[in-house]
C-alpha cells in the first residue's frame, strides 16, 4: 500500500493486503487518446441549442458534463481540444431553460424510472422548446440538483468561470434549507413532495458541501458544519448494512426509520466515496479516507466478476434501464478519486482492467461504448450517452490513474 498523500497516517488504520497488480495490455501513453477519442465520440450526442445529450435525461447529462470536466483536469491539452470551456458554458446558459417537466417513479429494487418532458411553443415551429425549464438548475428532485450541482463544481475547476461556482452554491442551500427536517432524525429528502430519505442523495449533498467548503473560503466553517452533521447521520441511520454495503434508503415505520433492504446500487457505494474524500481534504481528518476505503472495498468485493469486470449489483446487464446504466461508471469515478489521494493496488487494479476492456470489447466503429464493460457494445439497446459516459468515465480515472 503507498501512503495518503496527506499528512502521516497510521498504516493499520487504511491497511489492505495487496495483490499482484494487473498486467494490464494498453500501454499508458494510449489512455489520452483513448479518453480523448471517447470523448468525441460522446459529443455526436450533444445537442447545442439545448446544452443537453441526447438518449439520455435530465440528471444523465449532468453526469456527461462531470466526466467531459474530469477529462479537462486529468489532461489540459485534451481539455483543450474538446472545447471544454464551451461545453460548459453553453450548457450552464441553455440546460437550465430547456427542460420544463420531471417526474419519477421508484421500483421496488429501489431503481428510479425518470421521465422529463419538453413542452412547445405555441405557433413556433414544432420542436421549440419553451425557455421556462429548470431555472438555477432547481427542481422537484433533490438528487438531480446535487447531480447538477457537483457538475457545476467541477466546470469552475476545468474552467474557472465563477458564474459556476456561484450557481453550485444555491443548489446546495435549496437542498440544506427545504430538504432537511427531522423525520428519521435528519437528512435530506429524496423529492420536495417529502415521502422518501435514501442514500444517493445525501451522498450528494455530503459531496456538494464538502467540495464547495473548500472551494468558498467565507462559508468553509458552515459547509464543513452541515455536510459532518449528515455524515454522522447518515452513518447512523441503518442504510450501511453488516455487509458493508450501502441499500438504497430508508422505510420510515411507527417505530422509526429503518433499513429498507433494496438494492445497493454501484452508484450508493460510488458518490460516498468522493465526499469523503472532498472532507478529509478540507478538514484534514483522514478518519474520513479509512472510511471510504472500507466501503470502496466492500463494493469491489460485490461488484466485480470472476474475471475482475465491475457490473450492477444484481447483474442487469444489459437491460439496467435508461438511469440504471449511469450507475457503474459512477462508483468507478469516485473510487478513481479515493485511489488518488489513498492508493491501493487492487483499486488501480479495477480501473485499468476495465478500461482496458472496455475499449478493446465494448466499443463499436464509432467508438461508442456500451453498457456491458465485457462487451459487446451492442448488447442491449446498443450505446447511448448514458452507456458512453458511464464507460468513459472508467477511461478517465485510468488516464488519471497512470500519472500517480
Amino acid at each position: 500500500m503507498v501512503a495518503i498523500q496527506w499528512g502521516a497516517l497510521a498504516a493499520r488504520t487504511l491497511f489492505f493486503t495487496s495483490t499482484h497488480p494487473h498486467q494490464h495490455a494498453v500501454d499508458n501513453s494510449a489512455y489520452p487518446k483513448n479518453a480523448q477519442d471517447a470523448a468525441k465520440a460522446l459529443q455526436e450526442w450533444y445537442d447545442q441549442p439545448s446544452g443537453l445529450w441526447k438518449t439520455t435525461g435530465w440528471w444523465n447529462s449532468a453526469n456527461c458534463l462531470t466526466v467531459l470536466g474530469d477529462l479537462a483536469l486529468a489532461d489540459d491539452a485534451v481539455g483543450q481540444a474538446i472545447g471544454i470551456k464551451d461545453i460548459f458554458q453553453n450548457t450552464f446558459y441553455n440546460a437550465q431553460k430547456t427542460v420544463a417537466t420531471a417526474d419519477k417513479l421508484l421500483g421496488k429494487t429501489g431503481m428510479f424510472i425518470s421521465t422529463y418532458k419538453y413542452e412547445e411553443h405555441k405557433h413556433k415551429p414544432f420542436g421549440k422548446r419553451k425557455a421556462q425549464g429548470f431555472p438555477k438548475f432547481l427542481n422537484n428532485f433533490y438528487d438531480d440538483e446535487g447531480w447538477w450541482g457537483l457538475a457545476l463544481v467541477r466546470g469552475w475547476d476545468a474552467t474557472g468561470d465563477a458564474a459556476l461556482l456561484t450557481a453550485a452554491q444555491t443548489i446546495f442551500d435549496d437542498m440544506a434549507e427545504t430538504g432537511i427536517d427531522s423525520t428519521c432524525g435528519g437528512g435530506v429528502w429524496w423529492s420536495k413532495d417529502k415521502k422518501y430519505k435514501n442514500a444517493i442523495v445525501n451522498e450528494l449533498f455530503i459531496a456538494l458541501g464538502a467540495s464547495l467548503a473548500s472551494r468558498v473560503p467565507l462559508r468553509k466553517d458552515s459547509y464543513i458544519r452541515q455536510t459532518v452533521q449528515n455524515w454522522n447521520w447518515f452513518k447512523q441511520s441503518g442504510m450501511i448494512n453488516d455487509k458493508g454495503l450501502i441499500n438504497d434508503g430508508l422505510k420510515i415505520t411507527d417505530k422509526g426509520c429503518v433499513n429498507n433492504g433494496m438494492q445497493t446500487w454501484s452508484y450508493n457505494q460510488g458518490v460516498i466515496l468522493g465526499g469523503l474524500v472532498e472532507l478529509s481534504k478540507v478538514t484534514g481528518d483522514q478518519s474520513f479516507l479509512a472510511e471510504a476505503v472500507t466501503i470502496a472495498n466492500a463494493a469491489l468485493k460485490a461488484l466485480q466478476d470472476e474475471k475482475g469486470i465491475i457490473r450492477e449489483i444484481d447483474r442487469c446487464e444489459p437491460n439496467c434501464g435508461d438511469d440504471g446504466s449511469q450507475f457503474k461508471g459512477i462508483f468507478v469515478r469516485n473510487l478513481a478519486y479515493l485511489h488518488k489521494v489513498a492508493p491501493h493496488d487492487n483499486f488501480r487494479d479495477a480501473i485499468l482492467k476495465n478500461a482496458d476492456s472496455i475499449w478493446a470489447h465494448n466499443r463499436n466503429s464509432k467508438n461508442q461504448l456500451g453498457i456491458n464493460w465485457a462487451g459487446p457494445a451492442e448488447a442491449g439497446k446498443g450505446p447511448t450517452a448514458a452507456t458512453h459516459s458511464s464507460a468513459m468515465d472508467v477511461l478517465v480515472g485510468a488516464l488519471a490513474a497512470t500519472k500517480y
